[in-house]
């Protein structure tokens, strides 16, 4: 009993000896867990502020601080497990950081991506903000809300639809706010009859003098085609407004004002016309049929 006795001494003995040895280490150790911790929550405050200033979207700011926080307090860990010589604990620790984050990018590769690609639409050379119209992903309406995995837009028939953000990033998106003005095109056709140069003043004069959104752009009116029953054409003209509503109440304002101008100076637009051939074989055997029963 003596023996194992002393042997249990020793050992704590030489434990208390490394401990002592070692505590120096320790508590630089600890004032370095310390540093860095109010340096993280120091860094956290101002990357809130630069983003805040980059980005609208409060939840991928506070999302990309964190990351930064984590990431500052895993580095003073890593240095703090280094002054207390564990050198094989940090070794360790990061294959199985590095075993355990190839893992979970296998495992959520589609939230991963979202998250990111909501973090690119939130930065200041974003594609689109809150409120603007746009069409992607074969969905057309306002941005209502952009969250760290999702964009929702509202229709215009006033559904709400949800887009993953990598879904709104890799594929082509069409921004009608973006620019200041928007194009509307009218397509007509007239009678074979009429004169043509009559047609194109009447047609271009009837916008001009009912279209008071016009941006100063000259209207363009061209003919495409010669049609079944009319010739065609198409008439363009810039408005200095983006959104639907504008856009659908000026192109039907230039409808009235062309149906208006066309019945004055009495240029037709001609119904289709369908042209039913029947033998005479079939007329006689039709009437036949209908005079017995």
């Amino acid at each position: 009993m003596t023996g194992v006795f002393n042997d249990l001494w020793n050992k704590m003995w030489n434990w208390f000896e490394g401990f002592v040895i070692m505590l120096p280490n320790l508590v630089v150790a600890i004032i370095v867990l310390i540093g860095f911790f109010f340096i993280s929550k120091l860094l956290k405050k101002g990357m809130l502020k630069v983003l805040s200033k980059l980005s609208d979207n409060q939840a991928v700011n506070k999302l990309v601080a964190k990351l930064v926080t984590a990431i500052v307090m895993i580095i003073g860990l890593f240095i703090a497990l280094g002054i207390l010589e564990l050198d094989k604990t940090v070794t360790s620790l990061l294959a199985g950081a590095g075993v355990i984050g190839l893992a979970v990018g296998l495992a959520f590769q589609d939230p991963i991506l979202n998250v990111i690609s909501g973090i690119i639409l939130s930065v200041r050379d974003r594609p689109f903000k809150l409120g603007d119209l746009i069409r992607t992903n074969g969905h057309y309406g306002h941005v209502k809300r952009i969250t760290i995995r999702t964009t929702i837009i509202i229709s215009l028939t006033g559904e709400d639809i949800i887009i993953p953000n990598k879904s709104v990033v890799q594929n082509p998106l069409v921004n009608y706010s973006f620019s200041t003005n928007r194009r509307v095109d009218i397509g007509c056709g007239v009678g074979y009859s009429s004169d043509l140069e009559e047609v194109q003043k009447t047609a271009v004069d009837a916008i001009e003098n009912s279209i008071k959104e016009l941006d100063g752009k000259e209207v363009e009116f061209m003919f495409t085609e010669f049609g079944a029953s009319s010739i065609n054409f198409t008439l363009r003209y810039w408005i200095a407004e983006t959104g639907e509503k504008n856009f659908l109440i000026s192109r039907g304002k230039s409808i009235i004002a062309l149906k208006k101008a066309f019945d004055e100076k009495g240029i037709s637009i001609p119904f289709p016309i369908r042209t039913l051939e029947f033998s005479q074989k079939n007329v006689i055997e039709g009437l036949s049929s209908g005079k017995k029963s």
